[in-house]
C-alpha cells in the first residue's frame, strides 16, 4: 500500500514539475520566434491559383526554419496591386513590425503601361520609408514583356537595378527567373507560377534573403 502511495506521489511531483517548467519553455519559444519578414507584392506574392502553403512566402519560411533561422514570413501580397497601392498601404505593413520586407511589386504597373517615372517614384518612397525605420529591404526586380515596345521596356527594366544600387539594398534581379515563359512552371494563363514554379522562386531567392538578414554572415 505504501509503495502504491509513494508511486502516486512521485507521479504527482513529476506532473507539478513539468507544469512549473512549461511557462519558461513557452517564453523560450516566444523568444526564438521573434523576427518577422513581410513579403509585400501583388498576385505573384499572394500565390494566385495555388494553395497558400504553396506560395513562395510559405515555402521560404519553411526553408529558413529548416536551416535554423527563426523567422516567420507573412504573406502580404494583394492580387492586382500596383506600386501606388503598395505605397498607400505601407502604414498597414508597418503595423506588422517587420524586421525585413521583401518588396516585389511593379508587374501590374508595367502591364498597364504606367509611366516608369511614377513607378520609380513610388518604389523610391517605399524603400526610403522602410530604411528610415531600420527595416531590412530585400528588393526583387521585374522585367517587362517586349510587346510594350523597346522604349518602355528599357525604361521600366532599369528601374530595379538602379534603385538597388542607389539604396545599397539586397537585390534579386528578376523575381520570375527560371519560371517566366516556362509552361511547366506556370498556370494555364502563362503569367502566374504554379506550385513547382513557386518552389523554384523560393529556392532562388532564399540565399539573397539569408545574406540580407544575417548581414552576409550566415549562421
Amino acid at each position: 500500500m505504501l509503495e502504491k502511495y509513494a508511486s502516486s506521489l512521485v507521479c504527482l511531483l513529476v506532473v507539478l514539475s513539468l507544469g512549473c517548467d512549461r511557462p519558461e519553455n513557452d517564453r523560450q519559444v516566444e523568444e526564438v520566434v521573434a523576427k518577422t519578414i513581410v513579403a509585400v507584392g501583388d498576385s505573384l506574392t499572394a500565390g494566385y491559383g495555388v494553395n497558400i502553403d504553396e506560395s513562395y512566402p510559405a515555402l521560404l519560411e519553411e526553408k529558413l526554419r529548416q536551416a535554423g533561422y527563426a523567422y516567420q514570413v507573412i504573406n502580404a501580397g494583394v492580387s492586382g496591386e500596383t506600386s501606388s497601392g503598395t505605397l498607400s498601404r505601407l502604414d498597414w505593413v508597418l503595423t506588422l513590425n517587420p524586421d525585413a520586407v521583401i518588396l516585389t511589386i511593379g508587374a501590374n504597373d508595367g502591364l498597364r503601361a504606367i509611366d516608369p517615372d511614377l513607378v520609380e517614384a513610388n518604389l523610391r518612397q517605399i524603400i526610403e520609408q522602410l530604411q528610415q525605420r531600420d527595416i531590412v529591404v530585400i528588393f526583387a526586380g521585374m522585367k517587362m514583356v517586349a510587346n510594350l515596345g523597346p522604349g518602355y521596356v528599357s525604361r521600366f527594366n532599369r528601374i530595379y537595378p538602379s534603385l538597388a544600387r542607389e539604396y545599397d539594398i539586397a537585390f534579386y534581379p528578376f523575381f520570375l527567373d527560371g519560371v517566366a515563359m516556362q509552361s511547366a512552371y506556370n498556370l494555364v494563363d502563362g503569367i502566374h507560377p504554379n506550385a513547382a514554379g513557386y518552389q523554384i522562386i523560393a529556392d532562388n531567392i532564399y540565399p539573397v534573403v539569408v545574406e540580407a538578414i544575417t548581414g552576409g554572415q550566415g549562421q
